[in-house]
Parts: structure tokens; C-alpha cells; sequence
């Protein structure tokens, strides 16, 4: 049996700032090996004997970061489908069911997960999948190893009809302490795992009863939706329209068809700071120390630099986080309560909410190296063969000085290169473009001029990335 991946990558990036944001969520990062979550999702499910090209489901945002992550690794998807606005995963799983052939054995997988055993990972699925060959809506449950409050859980039922499936009993809540503790030793209760396998028509049949509506917008959506370079971009005053609700609200709550697949593959949601703390490599004291960090006297901790020295001195369950434009600390036991900080980083509008000092582009990235009243300096990098929009400003000039590599400018009629130590003038209202014609990465300082520098003083006449 060929089992279809479904790989949702949505995320507001809140979970885990500062390191994680609106514009660059966890799920790109490699927060606990080389590669991304993301990667590692992608990689479990590589096996072409059991598995189908993966569909990638993500925020219109993302979607080069998404598309630059699946070239890095050398993965051709069947798709990568844009959700023109977040409407949660119900939709987002019923946009895959439509878009597939009825019969197809659907898995669908989070992007943002951790999981320790990748074989005892797919053995589960051959379960689950010959169970939702049978009909049912097969979910994972993870055996518990501790009184998890940040998890919901499923309380097991009776046997199924096929090997290693049961029916499922009950959905359950996060739970309070005393609750969880109940759970565990109860024996009869599993993690929630959020991964899911069933057949197309068989979803999208339970989802006509329970949210007619949320499905007659969906398929609308697809139908209605457009090629846009590598991506499909689901057409969006349709999906705008479907009930925003999760999967589990959706369907799974409500069908009558559950199964529960009980695995222990060493999984976690890698929700928490604590979950990550969980996962990590520590040393003797039990801390996890990740860039440039010295610590003394510190045990049970996870502290971690992106951009400069990190000290401590006689701290115990914490968890300290250095980026280049923000430092976040909190004990381990509170680690979930950092929306708390996000939501009043929001109220303030404060742009630390949304990215980084460094911004990813189809063709690279820029980071603000400093800013003040009239003046921005960035610090470019352009990719091998990649070039800017062609594009014009109303309200700012801009200097060009190359660092490395080859630079090819436009400027009104004028093609010329540029090598290092070389610079050159972009006067306000010229149609100017930057590309890279080498085979080296383009390093590139920019420094911008004028009354007003935010990036929406930007008039695209031509783009190689459909953004005009």
C-alpha cells in the first residue's frame, strides 16, 4: 500500500520565541540536530517503497523558506498548497482530501515534531493504515512517560478490527496535575499526538455531516485555485470562509469511526521550551548549552546564544535564550506562559513579535545592522543565479558597496557588474535591480537614505517570484 503524506506547516511562531517568529516558525529551524523539524518531517516519511511524494500544506509567507528547505534535501513534493489565510488544520487537512484521489490513505503529520525512533514511527503507520484501509480515522496515542499537563489526551478503548488498532473511548482536555497523575497511572489513557491516517473519502465523508459548511468552502477554494510558480494557491474569499477549527473539533470528536494506534516512538510536539530542554543533549549537570555560552554552577537548564557570549552563575531550571535583537528568560515550569510576553509584545506592536533582524527572501536575506532618523543600513546576502524585483522607491536613495562576490546592477538604462570593494548610487526613483550572475554567494552593504525606509516603499515592475 502506498501511504500519501500530508505535511502541515503552518504556526504563528509564539511557542518558542524569541528564537521562533511570525515570519520564521519553529518548524524551519534545526533546533535539535542539523536539520529542520520540517527536514526531519520530511525525511521519516522518504521511503518511496511505502510512501508517496509528500503534499506540503503552508502560510503564504513561508512558502519560499518551505520550497528552499525541500530543494536543500533534495525532496520533489507532489505539491506545496497555500493557504491564502490561517483557518487552522481542519480546513487545511480538507483542502489534501479534495485535492486527492478518493481511495488515497492520507497521513498527516505536523511539521513541528520530534521523534526519536523513525522505525517504530513507520511500523505504527502500516498499522494505522491498514486499519484506515477498513474505514476507521486512525489518530496516534502516545504512551504516557509522565503526568503531561500541556498535552490533550485519548482514553483507549476496546480492540479493533485490525491488528494494533483500538476504538477510541474518549478525547480528553489538557489536564490539571491531579488529573494527569490520575491519567498515568490509570494506564488506559495516551498522549494526543496530532498525527493522523485515512482514507480521503472517508474524511471527507465524516466532515459533509459534522461541518457541511467548512467542506462546501473548501472545495470551492480548490476549484477555484491557481498555479503560482512551484506553489498552488487556493483561492482565497473561498477559504476565508471555512469554520476555522482543528481537526480533532472538526471530526475526530465527532465521528464515530475513531481508532487509536498506541505507539512509543519517542515523540513530542517539541511545543515548550521545557519539551525542547526535554530532548536535548545535556551535560553532567543536566544542562543543555547550545552557541556561545559558559556557565557555573547551573544545573538543569537550557541556555542558549545565537549571536554573542551568554553567561551564568548559580541558576537552577531555567531557560535562558539570547537572539541578536531580544533575551527571554523563564524557569522550566513556566516555559508554556511565554504567550504571555508575545501577547504584550503584540499589544505594543512591536516588530520583535514578527521576525528576525535577519529577513529570508526567495533570493536570500537582508539584516539591519543599524538604523536611526533618515538612515538604514543592511547587510545583503544573494543567492548563486538569484536577482531582486525590479523595482523603484519614492521615498529613499540607496548606496551598493559589495563585500564578496559578483554584483549585476540596473539602474534606469544602465547593466553593470560589480566585484568587491566596488560601490555604487541608486538614486531616489530609479529602476534599479540587484542580481547575482556568479557561482559565489553576494555579500552585499546597503545603505539606505530618506524621509521615509519601511519596506512597503517598494514599486515592483518585474519579479522572478510572482510578487508584483
Amino acid at each position: 500500500m502506498t501511504i500519501h503524506p500530508v505535511v502541515l506547516s503552518g504556526g504563528s511562531g509564539t511557542r518558542l520565541w524569541p528564537l521562533s517568529r511570525a515570519a520564521y516558525p519553529k518548524q524551519l529551524m534545526p533546533l535539535v540536530g542539523e536539520r529542520s523539524l520540517l527536514q526531519e518531517t520530511i525525511q521519516r516519511v522518504s521511503d518511496a517503497k511505502q510512501f508517496a511524494a509528500p503534499v506540503l500544506i503552508c502560510n503564504d509567507e513561508h512558502r519560499f523558506l518551505v520550497a528552499e528547505q525541500l530543494r536543500a534535501m533534495e525532496c520533489k513534493p507532489k505539491a506545496i498548497v497555500l493557504e491564502p489565510v490561517g483557518r487552522n488544520t481542519g480546513p487545511a487537512v480538507a483542502a489534501a482530501a479534495v485535492m486527492a484521489k478518493p481511495d488515497s490513505v492520507l497521513l498527516i503529520l505536523p511539521s513541528d515534531h520530534y521523534i526519536v525512533d523513525p522505525a517504530k514511527f513507520r511500523a505504527a503507520i502500516a498499522m494505522a493504515a491498514k486499519a484506515a484501509e477498513a474505514g476507521s480515522l486512525v489518530t496516534f496515542g502516545i504512551k504516557p512517560s509522565a503526568p503531561e499537563t500541556g498535552y490533550g489526551y485519548i482514553r483507549r478503548g476496546e480492540a479493533g478490527n485490525t491488528k494494533g488498532a483500538f476504538k477510541v473511548a474518549a478525547f480528553v482536555e489538557k489536564p490539571d496535575a491531579a488529573k494527569a497523575e490520575a491519567y498515568l497511572a490509570s494506564n488506559e489513557y495516551l498522549w494526543n499526538s496530532g498525527m493522523f491516517v485515512f482514507r480521503a473519502d472517508r474524511f471527507l465523508a465524516e466532515l459533509a455531516k459534522f461541518e457541511p459548511a467548512m467542506l462546501a468552502a473548501v472545495k470551492e477554494a480548490v476549484a477555484g485555485a491557481a498555479r503560482d510558480l512551484d506553489f498552488i494557491r487556493l483561492a482565497k474569499d473561498s477559504f476565508a470562509r471555512a469554520t476555522s477549527k482543528s481537526i480533532d473539533y472538526a471530526v475526530m470528536e465527532k465521528t464515530k469511526d475513531a481508532a487509536v494506534v498506541p505507539a512509543d516512538m519517542g515523540w513530542t510536539d517539541v511545543g515548550s521550551w521545557a519539551a525542547l530542554w526535554d530532548v536535548a543533549k545535556k551535560d553532567s549537570q543536566g544542562n543543555a548549552l547550545i552557541g556561545d555560552v559558559i556557565a557555573a554552577d547551573v544545573t538543569n537548564s537550557y541556555i542558549r546564544s545565537e549571536s554573542r557570549l551568554v553567561t551564568a552563575v548559580g541558576l537552577d531550571n531555567i531557560v535562558l535564550i539570547e537572539t541578536v535583537d531580544a533575551v527571554m528568560a523563564v524557569t522550566r515550569e513556566r516555559a508554556q506562559d511565554i504567550r504571555l510576553i508575545v501577547d504584550r509584545l503584540q499589544k505594543a506592536d512591536r516588530g520583535e513579535r514578527l521576525a528576525h533582524r535577519r529577513v529570508y527572501r526567495p533570493w536570500g536575506s537582508y539584516e539591519t545592522m543599524d538604523m536611526d532618523k533618515g538612515f538604514q543600513v543592511k547587510r545583503l546576502v544573494v543567492n548563486p543565479g538569484a536577482r531582486l524585483s525590479l523595482q523603484k522607491h519614492a521615498r529613499r536613495a540607496e548606496h551598493w558597496v559589495v563585500v564578496r562576490g559578483t554584483a549585476r546592477v540596473t539602474r534606469d538604462r544602465d547593466v553593470y557588474d560589480l566585484h568587491a570593494n566596488q560601490s555604487t548610487y541608486i538614486p531616489l526613483g530609479a529602476v534599479h535591480r540587484l542580481e547575482n550572475p556568479g557561482k559565489e554567494i553576494l555579500h552585499l552593504i546597503e545603505v539606505q537614505s530618506g524621509d521615509y525606509l519601511g519596506e512597503d516603499d517598494i514599486v515592483r515592475l518585474e519579479d522572478n517570484y510572482g510578487r508584483v
